[in-house]
């Protein structure tokens, strides 16, 4: 029998809404000696059961696995798995011939918080982002094998970064198998996978369908793709037919890696240039009208509400620089993926900089993350990326 937690009086209405955090705040009651990462009940103040979930120390006190009393073991993380893998299959990311590139888990997306799995080709690479997850990795790992079958070869468990405070081993290695091969595909470009040491689990699985977009502008265009990563955006490009593509990073290794998914692509073709370089700065010397499709993808600007405002601040900076840089009849591509800036806000610090920069400006696409990062109906903070396309004259 697990463990419980007892809410205070009225602080079962969220979760009757099916919402999956329980805040500290709620809890009235826990059972003595329950640790980190436990599986626990969650009962309201009248004793009656509305969840499970694992309990962590911290603002968001239990990530609700359940809201059925059900045992959280093997048959647990088989079905979940299988209904994320059926999920990708009804809408034609898994299994497809010229993409082996796609997320099977996205956390509460999925019914499975503090759990992320993306397949880069043989290889699933597996984050936690809580000490609930990180110590069911195992367990989970051999559902995933047992689930995916053929599909998989190895499980390559990445969790060093998501959960600092740890100091437990075996944070990130091959759960399952062991593969030098990092070399994956995403709607027929190839690309090298940095899941040791790169950010997040290796690539940027969220931009798929919006790379694709890019590419339907991209014919005849100067291309500057700024915080370029691994250069996912540039080679769709290139693919569209671009002119030339500047790629621009502040990260040397970011830098090596996109030049690599390039000449494995566009071996040796001229029209690729990468440098290492801080945004800001690299816009700022740029000529007036060097490119006409520019791209602005940078790292979150706030991962916590107290850091809205400095990154509102931000993203009104870089869009401006970028409007009064491009080429009148030029496109630009300009994302956030900070989950506490709301759409509201990022259209609200983009429309500031255009009126800075005194541009006529356009909406052309409002853009977002694909389906494989889906959205529980329930939890509407798991709509993190958010994006537009505008047209500038």
């Amino acid at each position: 029998m697990y463990k419980q937690i007892r809410l205070r009086r009225g602080k079962d209405e969220s979760l009757r809404r099916f919402h999956p955090w329980v805040f500290s705040g709620a809890i009235q009651q826990v059972d003595n000696n329950i640790e980190e990462g436990e599986v626990v009940r969650v009962l309201t103040e009248k004793g009656d059961f509305i969840a499970v979930g694992h309990y962590q120390q911290g603002s968001i006190a239990v990530r609700v696995l359940s809201f059925s009393d059900v045992a959280v073991d093997e048959t647990f993380w088989k079905s979940r798995l299988q209904s994320a893998l059926r999920m990708r299959q009804a809408i034609g990311i898994a299994d497809s011939a010229d993409n082996n590139t796609y997320r099977l888990v996205h956390g509460e997306g999925d019914n499975l918080p503090g759990l992320i799995v993306d397949v880069y080709g043989a290889t699933a690479v597996m984050q936690a982002h809580s000490i609930g997850m990180h110590l069911c990795r195992k367990q989970i790992a051999a559902a995933l094998a047992a689930v995916m079958g053929e599909r998989i070869a190895h499980i390559y468990y990445k969790s060093e970064t998501t959960l600092p405070f740890m100091t437990a081993d075996d944070m990130n290695g091959f759960l399952l198998g062991g593969s030098n091969d990092n070399i994956a595909t995403e709607n027929g470009l190839k690309f090298r996978v940095d899941w040791l040491r790169g950010q997040k689990t290796g690539f940027f699985v969220d931009q798929r369908e919006n790379r694709s977009l890019l590419e339907r502008f991209a014919h005849g265009r100067r291309v500057l793709n700024m915080f370029c990563y691994t250069g996912g955006f540039s080679f769709y490009a290139m693919r569209g037919g671009a002119q030339l593509v500047h790629s621009v990073d502040s990260s040397a290794k970011a830098i090596e890696l996109t030049r690599q998914n390039v000449a494995l692509n566009f071996p040796d073709d001229p029209r690729h240039e990468a440098f290492c370089d801080d945004a800001f700065k690299f816009l700022e010397v740029s000529g007036q009208g060097a490119y006409d499709l520019i791209i602005l993808d940078p790292p979150a600007f706030a991962k916590h509400r107290g850091a809205l405002h400095n990154a509102l601040k931000g993203y009104t900076r870089l869009n401006q620089k970028a409007f009064e840089k491009i080429e009148p009849g030029g496109i630009l591509f300009t994302f956030s993926c900070s989950q506490v800036v709301t759409k509201d806000h990022f259209r609200n610090a983009v429309f500031t900089a255009a009126a800075l920069a005194r541009r006529k400006v356009r909406i052309l696409h409002q853009l977002h993350q694909p389906a494989d990062h889906p959205v529980n109906i329930y939890h509407p903070e798991g709509e993190y990326l958010k994006g537009l396309v505008l047209y500038v004259e």
